[in-house]
């Protein structure tokens, strides 16, 4: 197999490492406040509503503050950040994880999470020119799309499928402390490895029930043909909140959320970056 890094340009290390802590950052920004908005609606303050409570309601949160313009189009660059990043480490391997089946398995799911970050970063960008508040939901589209295909319902249920799988390996994330070597080579004081270690322990699996949620939803319109019953966070927000003990169920999801958020925050202050 030829290594497509081979035959693209090295990008500058400095570069490379102020694209990844912005991007960071303004990830950071959007989990902490979709963390908070979640944990309103959960208890009914503001006004806020779970369905309105994923990332999109809080591009549109975020446009509606002052200056709320400005502070969008920076949302929007840093995650444009994160998404190149991401795919400086899929297609450079940054971090050497090679040509192997484990690798190559890595790298795409580092271009995958930039494609998901691009179209974050691309929505945010339409809102701040006034034209992407009324899209509708993507995830409905896509699941209208893919019904009219042929095996259409199948194509759906592997959806639905492969976003529960990813849900589950982000609570095993979490649960198994996968993630801890990159805090520990930091070399980090004893207090502050610790509270990353958790912010990342409790985001990692808040993170994941979402998906697996999500995966729920998608699974639903597949085997009913109905697009309208899939959806994405903010779905999934409202499935917690319609839940026995949902408020308090749709609080602590909400809260590990924002856990993720603070990760974010401490992986951009401290995390080494590779560039090469």
């Amino acid at each position: 197999m030829v290594d497509i890094s081979q035959h693209m340009p090295a990008p500058s290390p400095e570069w490379i490492r102020r694209l990844a802590k912005f991007g960071l950052i303004a990830k950071g920004v959007v989990y902490c406040l979709v963390g908070i908005l979640a944990f309103m609606a959960a208890f009914e303050l503001g006004g806020k509503s779970a369905q309105s409570s994923d990332k999109t309601g809080v591009f549109q949160f975020i446009l509606e503050q002052s200056y709320g313009r400005i502070l969008l189009i920076i949302v929007a660059l840093g995650l444009l950040s994160y998404t190149i990043w991401r795919f400086v480490q899929a297609f450079q391997d940054t971090e050497h994880n090679g040509g192997s089946a484990k690798g190559i398995g890595k790298r795409i799911r580092y271009a995958f999470s930039g494609v998901v970050y691009g179209a974050l970063a691309y929505y945010a960008a339409k809102l701040v020119m006034g034209n992407g508040g009324s899209n509708g939901d993507s995830r409905q589209t896509l699941v209208r799309e893919l019904l009219e295909q042929p095996f259409g319902q199948w194509l759906v249920g592997i959806v639905a499928l492969g976003t529960a799988i990813a849900g589950f390996y982000q609570i095993y994330l979490g649960l198994s402390d996968k993630y801890k070597k990159n805090v520990q080579n930091a070399r980090l004081k004893h207090e502050v490895e610790s509270m990353m270690i958790k912010a990342g322990k409790i985001g990692y699996v808040a993170r994941g029930i979402v998906w697996i949620i999500i995966g729920y939803l998608f699974l639903k319109a597949a085997l009913a043909s109905n697009p309208n019953k899939a959806g994405g966070s903010g779905s999934a927000f409202s499935f917690l909140e319609n839940s026995s003990y949902g408020s308090y169920l749709l609080g602590a999801v909400a809260l590990g959320l924002l856990c993720y958020g603070i990760f974010m925050f401490m992986r951009a202050l401290y995390q080494p970056i590779h560039t090469n």
